[in-house]
């Protein structure tokens, strides 16, 4: 009886739980100037954090710092992954008035800025 009960409740959980749907993923890797200091590294990082409370279109943020050993990172150190339901979404972000003071204040800072954007598959 409880194996029963058990598939049934699965089954349940299987048809009611909505599928996740798929995610615009908007990765940003930076590779700040020898001369950018550690205070203003800081700062940026707030700042680009910031974007996710104040661009509603923004689903989901998560950030990191590069600790692979492999090192094959070429110099980049900081990795953004910036979520969105759509393409017009992610569009909105890109011309968002925030979005384009972070770059105005960031900007100086990089040495190189890489971007990929893709439809996560599961």
């Amino acid at each position: 009886m409880k194996k029963i009960s058990f598939l049934i409740l699965f089954i349940t959980m299987a048809v009611v739980s909505p599928a996740q749907e798929k995610m615009l993923q908007h990765v940003v890797l930076f590779q700040f100037k020898s001369s950018a200091k550690p205070e203003d590294v800081k700062k940026i990082e707030a700042a680009f954090k910031a974007l996710s409370t104040t661009i509603k279109e923004i689903k989901k943020f998560e950030w990191g710092t590069n600790n692979s050993p492999e090192n094959l990172n070429q110099g980049f150190t900081h990795c953004f992954i910036v979520s969105f339901a759509s393409e017009k979404d992610r569009d909105i972000y890109l011309s968002h008035p925030e979005h384009k003071k972070f770059v105005a204040l960031a900007g100086p800072l990089f040495e190189k800025v890489l971007v990929v954007d893709y439809w996560q598959e599961q």
